[in-house]
């Protein structure tokens, strides 16, 4: 059974990280969804918006028939990756820089695919952040 990997904050679950899980799926049966810690996030960005807490995100994700496992991380590194049983790792077409390269190649050099997979057109949590915003 191949196992596939994708991370994110998954604040403002939306459409778009339904349809990253179903495009996972079609590599791998068995999902594994990271979660990053709010704590992690608040101590690098201390004015962020965080909606909910991280084990109210955990929770919200394993309710999710799609979602076969959740992991929390701090950040995504190689440390990170080494602690998590998987054969695919699946980034965003926005995953890129220097970071994203490192990562790519340790799963190279760790016999794990790594499979760049398309975002949602018009659909972003930042922009669902802001209309929030102007709603009030």
């Amino acid at each position: 059974m191949a196992k596939i990997l994708t991370f994110g904050v998954y604040d403002y679950f939306h459409i778009g990280h339904l349809r990253l899980f179903k495009q996972c799926k079609r590599y791998a049966d068995y999902l594994i969804v990271a979660v990053q810690n709010g704590d992690y996030i608040l101590k690098y960005k201390p004015d962020a918006q965080v909606l909910y807490t991280t084990g109210e995100r955990v929770e919200i994700l394993e309710a999710l028939r799609i979602v076969d496992e959740v992991v929390v991380y701090d950040s995504v590194v190689p440390e990170t990756l080494e602690n998590i049983d998987f054969d695919i790792l699946a980034l965003g077409e926005d995953h890129v820089g220097d970071r994203f390269e490192r990562i790519a190649g340790w799963c190279g050099a760790h016999n794990k695919n790594v499979v760049r997979l398309k975002r949602t057109p018009g659909i972003c949590s930042s922009e669902i952040k802001e209309q929030l915003r102007t709603l009030q």
